[in-house]
């Protein structure tokens, strides 16, 4: 589904992804492990076409969206929701969800999608008049999550998502995670809680400084004597 081949990029200058590979097919939750400034976040919004690759592809269902827009990539099926979540605070919770239906492809289906929105956030639609600044993280997060199932993708890209959150906050956000894949939606999950990530995903890669230095299924990294050590803390 998605393929990234050689990938290169970074800011000005700075190079931060050095020759990247990777691949996503249909119907999978993939993580995507490291620790901070690994590049995780730069990969996303490469792929996302926020920041020009230097060098390398990234194909989305056999369509090159290297040099495509932003505005593309989303129409072809990719949403990212960034770390931090970035809700307009001032908007309601609902208010929030609408605009992530600005797509083409999204517009026919505002109300169908803000329905399957509420019945995997129900929390959001008990609170869907009230101002997301107001918001705890957690229900935030869902909101954030919610806007971007809004625009129908097919692949939707997770950037930290228990970012901040309590233990029991993190369970809610993973066991939503899981029914938006069981629903049809690929997942790329960007994550440092390594742990929790493994427990959803079907596989994944290690990014570190720049590059991928591992991949492999969820029991084969939580094999590993790196990732067990560098981040389980075993």
């Amino acid at each position: 589904m998605l393929e990234i081949a050689s990938l290169q990029a970074g800011y000005g200058e700075i190079r931060v992804l050095e020759d990247c590979t990777l691949s996503v097919e249909r119907g999978e939750i993939v993580a995507l492990l490291g620790a901070n400034g690994a590049g995780k976040t730069t990969l996303m919004r490469t792929v996302s076409r926020l920041i020009d690759p230097s060098a390398g592809t990234v194909t989305l269902e056999g369509q090159d969206i290297t040099r495509a827009t932003a505005a593309h990539v989303v129409e072809a099926g990719v949403a990212q929701v960034p770390e931090g979540r970035r809700l307009w605070p001032e908007m309601t919770v609902e208010e929030n969800l609408l605009l992530g239906a600005y797509a083409r492809r999204a517009r026919p289906r505002i109300a169908e999608s803000l329905a399957e929105v509420y019945a995997i956030f129900p929390r959001a639609k008990e609170r869907r008049r009230q101002i997301a600044g107001t918001l705890s993280g957690g229900e935030q997060q869902m909101v954030a999550i919610g806007r971007g199932l809004m625009s129908q993708p097919s692949l939707l890209m997770l950037d930290e998502p228990s970012l901040g959150l309590a233990p029991i906050v993190v369970a809610e956000v993973f066991a939503s995670v899981r029914k938006i894949n069981a629903s049809g939606t690929t997942v790329l999950l960007v994550e440092q809680n390594v742990a929790g990530a493994l427990e959803l995903a079907t596989r994944g890669y290690v990014l570190e400084t720049g590059r991928i230095v591992m991949e492999g299924s969820r029991a084969e990294l939580l094999g590993s004597e790196m990732v067990r050590k560098a981040y389980l803390g075993l």
